[in-house]
């Protein structure tokens, strides 16, 4: 019998981490005397390029913000009173792909960078989640749940030409390409727990990269690409609660990269454009916010310090920045 994870599970790692019991209580929301955001920032010192992230927009709904890399400049995207995550970036950086529940069920969108020219991309009665570009540009993946379980799709950038790339009865979920778009990472339960795979861009040469297989309710998430193609960072419970870990692209050399107290989440870690830190959402305060930090896990700084259910699923803008 196939297994359908809950829409609310899907909607971002965030779920995953109330599903698997690594979440507190969120605290009480900060009021915005203007009606605006639940917004406030503190600067991240050295930290470059565009973050955008999904967050709670004080009535309950999660929305598509973005900010600069330390933590200013924060904008509001979207305003629909329906919930919106996982945006992503295109290589030229002049567009944001989300997927939202304004249709009813999870579609997939693109709009510019400012919020404006809003095009809807999948058009279908069931979930559309996680959009991914490719590293040219061309194509999108994303993962649906239209034949009864989740499985990873492509499509064009336009939304034409849809293909299925994993067919069978457990979820595959969460794909990003490799910097060169040789390959696909994804998240699987298909051996039992969820793992990170890898596969080529046509669905073909599945390979598992890691492997927690005997150790009981392991789970290994959100993988995502090195700049350079050699390092993927990710987030597991291998250490008995959810924290930052890094592997070489083979799923050798696993190092975690945080270390905090039983019962948070530190999840979706994703590179700068210098391959020099990595944005990642938190619980750690009671809520989750956006932190970042270097590369090998020294100097955390919280860039959002939000109300409601907080701020997560950062995405760093990978056009290049200097180092």
């Amino acid at each position: 019998m196939r297994t359908r994870i809950p829409i609310s599970r899907l909607l971002s790692t965030l779920a995953v981490g109330v599903f698997f019991g690594a979440c507190r209580e969120p605290a009480a929301p900060v009021r915005s005397a203007v009606g605006g955001p639940l917004f406030s920032n503190v600067l991240g010192d050295g930290l470059k390029g565009t973050i955008t992230f999904s967050g709670d927009d004080g009535n309950g709904n999660s929305e598509i913000s973005i900010m600069n890399a330390d933590g200013t400049g924060l904008t509001q995207l979207t305003h629909s009173p329906s919930n919106g995550g996982n945006p992503n970036w295109p290589p030229d950086g002049q567009h944001i792909a989300f997927h939202s529940t304004r249709d009813g069920v999870g579609q997939i969108f693109v709009m510019n960078v400012d919020g404006t020219g809003l095009i809807q991309l999948t058009h279908n009665a069931f979930n559309n989640f996680a959009p991914a570009w490719s590293p040219n540009g061309q194509q999108i993946a994303f993962y649906s749940d239209r034949d009864g379980d989740n499985e990873i799709f492509i499509m064009n950038a336009d939304g034409t030409g849809e293909t299925q790339l994993t067919d069978n009865v457990f979820n595959d979920f969460g794909p990003m390409w490799s910097p060169d778009g040789k390959q696909i990472t994804f998240n699987s339960d298909r051996n039992g727990h969820f793992e990170i795979f890898t596969m080529h861009p046509d669905g073909s040469g599945v390979t598992q990269l890691t492997n927690t297989a005997g150790v009981v309710n392991i789970t290994d998430i959100d993988p995502a690409w090195s700049p350079d193609g050699r390092e993927l960072a990710f987030s597991s419970n291998r250490d008995g609660d959810f924290e930052i870990f890094v592997m070489n692209a083979d799923g050798t050399g696993v190092t975690a990269l945080t270390h905090h107290s039983a019962g948070f989440f530190d999840g979706f870690p994703k590179w700068s454009p210098n391959g020099m830190h990595l944005a990642f959402h938190s619980n750690r305060d009671g809520i989750f916010q956006i932190f970042a930090m270097n590369a090998d896990g020294t100097g955390l700084t919280q860039l959002t310090h939000a109300g409601g259910f907080g701020d997560f699923v950062p995405e760093w803008e990978m056009r290049s920045v200097p180092r």
